[in-house]
């Protein structure tokens, strides 16, 4: 309750001869009464409404574990940024396994292992010439282009640097993806001339299919491809998401069917196929 001044004239008389009048104001105090405050009955406006917290929804599992992903790439973030060379390797030679034990399902293959290991290697290398091998264009420029993008992306795995970059024109995007490149060459050489490779598995140079096509085709296309599932990824496959947020199939079924050779190198580390590290998520 608050108080207000009220103000009060009054007329004295001096007591004087004459018997002046003098004016007096007097200020005197009086409580004020403060009225309740209205209570609100309408309704909140919409705009109140969208300020009210929401209940947070129940998570989908492939949201969880891109969740726990992300907490495990911030611990390891915090730690060792150097790439990580040895489980590279592990995962490439686990690739090179599989490649060399279909092989050896086809007769040519078990045939060619008779003779002088050595010798023969070594003139399957020398024979190196020309351009075409005689494999059908699908295999050449399709299906060896993949193999060089899984293997880039076992490269973009381990990392720590480049595994969390999206699609996109900043100079550690390209130096990432030119790193999986190397890497990609690297590992065609090998299976090509290397000490287990097709020259020495098979010594498929004995039989003039020792050319230059998949030296250059496998990791330059390869990496087109990797960059190619990075622009869908960002681009369309999180449009899918975004837009079926609930739907845990249909969220699984985009990851694998638009990024294929993505997929096939998380498998290399005991992964989901449809498995996203943090920063893509």
């Amino acid at each position: 309750m608050a108080s207000a001044a009220a103000t009060v004239t009054a007329q004295y008389k001096t007591g004087e001869p004459n018997q002046a009048i003098v004016p007096v104001t007097v200020v005197v105090n009086r409580p004020r009464v403060t009225p309740a405050p209205a209570i609100l009955t309408r309704r909140p406006s919409p705009f109140l409404v969208f300020l009210e917290p929401s209940q947070t929804p129940d998570r989908s599992p492939h949201q969880r574990e891109d969740d726990k992903s992300a907490d495990q790439s911030a611990a390891q973030s915090e730690g060792d940024q150097h790439f990580q060379w040895w489980t590279a390797i592990k995962q490439s030679l686990m690739f090179v396994g599989v490649q060399h034990g279909y092989a050896m399902t086809q007769p040519k293959t078990r045939r060619d292992l008779k003779g002088p290991f050595f010798r023969d290697y070594f003139r399957s290398v020398k024979s190196l010439h020309g351009w075409e091998d005689g494999g059908r264009f699908f295999t050449n420029y399709i299906a060896h282009p993949l193999q060089g993008s899984f293997v880039g992306f076992i490269q973009v795995q381990n990392d720590p640097k480049g595994k969390n970059l999206s699609f996109n024109e900043s100079p550690a995007y390209w130096r990432s993806r030119m790193k999986a490149l190397a890497w990609s060459a690297a590992w065609s050489t090998q299976f090509e001339l290397g000490p287990v490779s097709q020259a020495s598995i098979g010594n498929v140079g004995l039989h003039g299919k020792q050319t230059y096509v998949d030296l250059v085709v496998t990791p330059i296309a390869g990496v087109g491809f990797l960059v190619l599932e990075d622009f869908l990824d960002k681009n369309l496959i999180r449009r899918i998401e975004q837009r079926n947020s609930g739907n845990f199939y249909v969220i699984v079924v985009s990851r694998m069917l638009l990024n294929p050779t993505r997929s096939a190198a998380n498998l290399m580390r005991f992964k989901t196929p449809w498995h996203r590290d943090s920063g893509l998520r």
